[in-house]
């Protein structure tokens, strides 16, 4: 019985994580607000090199590191999957490629 809760118990904490990790955006850095406004690219989204530098270097303090850690281990481990239901609620995956400029020219220069 109290295994039964256990396993229940976990379900309900890992279900509040995803919920916490599809609402995250990252607040500051390359892939803040400055970069990709208004709010910053979904934690979610964020490139792996970008989750192992945070590895090697040390996460943010709080809650914050904590699922940026959970999102780089399941990541590394090739479980990216299990976000593409929160990258389809949103639309599909961030762009994170920079937006080139385009010049049109017209056959007609006078």
């Amino acid at each position: 019985m109290a295994e039964e809760y256990d396993r229940e118990a976990d379900r309900e904490l890992f279900a509040q994580t995803l919920a916490e990790i599809e609402r995250y955006r990252m607040p500051f850095g390359k892939y803040g607000p400055k970069n990709y406004p208004p709010r910053g690219v979904p934690i979610y989204d964020l490139p792996l090199e970008y989750l192992v530098w945070f590895q090697q270097k040390g996460y943010p303090k709080g809650r914050l590191g904590e699922l940026l850690e959970i999102i780089c281990h399941a990541k590394r481990g090739g479980a990216d999957i299990i976000f593409d239901v929160m990258r389809a609620r949103a639309g599909g995956r961030t762009n994170l490629r920079p937006k080139k400029k385009r010049e049109w020219k017209s056959g007609d220069a006078d």
